[in-house]
């Protein structure tokens, strides 16, 4: 069976996507390395919910990594994105109040990302799919600081 040229073309940008939600994935498994939900909370009670809310996000990637693109496709992908979005908004949430510069930096790095995960789905072109490596590497960046904020507090 013969591929059309078209089709090659979407098949290949889907290839990327997956590549790019994979790769975000891991982005933030490394910059949220720096805390675990075994962490003892030298702080008291406030930072309790900001240290769970920092391990909750770790177990969720976790699970992305598990998941099998190739067996199950992209849909096998979308709850558990969906629940990671929640998750790091309930981690800025938390850090909001003594972390405020770190948090605002990761809010906006992941509603870029966002907006330009969209934009690819949507049309999968190498500029839509560059974008949405641009802005993986802004969440990086943005988890990475506040997880280096964070690391003496959890």
């Amino acid at each position: 069976m013969r591929t059309r040229p078209g089709a090659r073309r979407i098949l290949g940008g889907m290839n990327r996507f997956r590549r790019t939600l994979t790769a975000a994935a891991a982005v933030v498994a490394l910059a949220a390395g720096g805390c675990t939900a075994s962490t003892t909370n030298s702080g008291g009670g406030d930072n309790q919910a900001l240290c769970d809310a920092f391990a909750e996000v770790q177990n969720t990637v976790q699970q992305i990594r598990n998941v099998n693109v190739s067996e199950n496709g992209l849909t096998a992908l979308r709850p558990y994105a969906a629940e990671l979005l929640n998750q790091l908004n309930q981690l800025i949430t938390e850090a909001k109040a003594q972390y405020a510069p770190q948090a605002d930096a990761l809010r906006s790095s992941v509603d870029q990302l966002k907006v330009s995960a969209e934009t690819a789905r949507t049309d999968p072109s190498t500029a839509n799919l560059s974008a949405v490596r641009t802005a993986v590497q802004g969440v990086r960046t943005s988890a990475e600081g506040l997880r280096t904020a964070i690391s003496g507090s959890c």
